[in-house]
């Protein structure tokens, strides 16, 4: 004996995709793509208006005769790579490039150095580790400006704790004038400049580290690898994808690092410690030649842009060697 169940008419299986609103209307094609331009468009108006349009401005000023009467008149005649030549030829130009080099390589190398070593230190768990760790990010999330008046004391000639120190200790006879000497002032801007970014290298190091899977270091310590072969083999190749981009965003931030030297010595003195981002400024709000001073800032942009350019496609070349 059977038995069949009638359940009445079967409504036909919706769609794949076939999504209705409340009352059982399809939504439009275009709504999706209107809906994705309107949360969009605010993120490129301010890119647009902040970013691009100076940019263009900076670019088209470069070529240009821009003096003090032209914001008023609004006239300024073209003059092609007029500006451009003049800076090469400058007597200051050539210093001021190797001031540039030198403050840049020497911030990236001693950051990168000891925001390493303290990452690989703090990696290891040990008592009050944690907020040792979050003192350190005190000149990180200090004003600049006041970290540079801070340090400007500090490296005072007469009253400078640092002078003291070091005479306390015998280690000079005589006091340094870390900000007065043309010898001695780009040291100055340096270190401080290293102190400032020490703390962003350690936090991104420390997050690279922490990312290592430990099951490496211990099959590493059973084949009898010592703490340098585990360093060497292990730490520095699994780092190598946070090192770029640790070295990469470094290498942009120092290049236009203002801020910290006009404080320290403004460039001074005789321009021993410039670098092109305050010989732009003095070229432009002291020199008033506006042109130059956006000639020179054109040149900086281009140095970002392509250091920007290298860092991208190096990362789209592991990636594709990873796939």
């Amino acid at each position: 004996m059977s038995t069949t169940l009638d359940s009445g008419p079967v409504a036909p299986a919706r769609p794949v995709g076939a999504r209705r609103d409340g009352h059982g209307r399809r939504p439009r094609r275009g709504t999706g793509r209107w809906a994705a331009f309107a949360f969009i468009a605010p993120a490129w108006l301010y890119v647009l208006g902040f970013y691009l349009y100076p940019l263009a401005g900076s670019v088209r000023m470069g070529f240009q005769d821009y003096t003090v009467s032209s914001f008023y008149t609004g006239v300024a005649p073209y003059v092609g790579w007029d500006n451009y030549t003049a800076v090469f030829h400058d007597s200051h130009f050539s210093r001021t490039v190797v001031n540039t080099v030198l403050f840049t390589a020497g911030s990236l190398a001693f950051q990168f150095a000891v925001g390493l070593a303290l990452a690989v230190f703090f990696n290891r768990s040990f008592p009050l580790g944690g907020p040792l760790r979050s003192l350190l990010l005190i000149p990180w999330l200090l004003p600049l400006v006041v970290s540079g008046t801070a340090w400007r004391w500090i490296l005072d000639t007469d009253s400078g704790v640092l002078n003291n120190l070091l005479l306390h200790l015998h280690l000079t006879d005589h006091p340094i004038p870390w900000l007065a000497s043309t010898h001695d002032s780009l040291i100055a801007v340096t270190m401080v400049n290293i102190w400032v970014g020490i703390p962003f290298n350690m936090v991104i190091l420390y997050g690279g580290l922490q990312s290592i899977p430990g099951e490496l270091y211990e099959a590493a310590a059973l084949d009898g690898a010592g703490a340098w072969n585990r360093f060497r083999h292990i730490t520095l190749p699994m780092l190598r994808p946070v090192t770029a981009v640790v070295l990469t965003l470094g290498l942009i931030y120092t290049v236009k690092v203002f801020d910290v030297i006009m404080i320290l010595t403004q460039g001074g003195p005789a321009g021993s410690s410039q670098t092109l981002t305050t010989y732009a400024y003095n070229l432009s709000f002291q020199q008033l030649e506006f042109g130059r001073g956006a000639a020179v800032g054109n040149l900086l942009i281009l140095v970002a842009v392509v250091f920007a350019a290298v860092y991208l496609r190096s990362t789209r070349e592991q990636r594709k060697a990873g796939r």
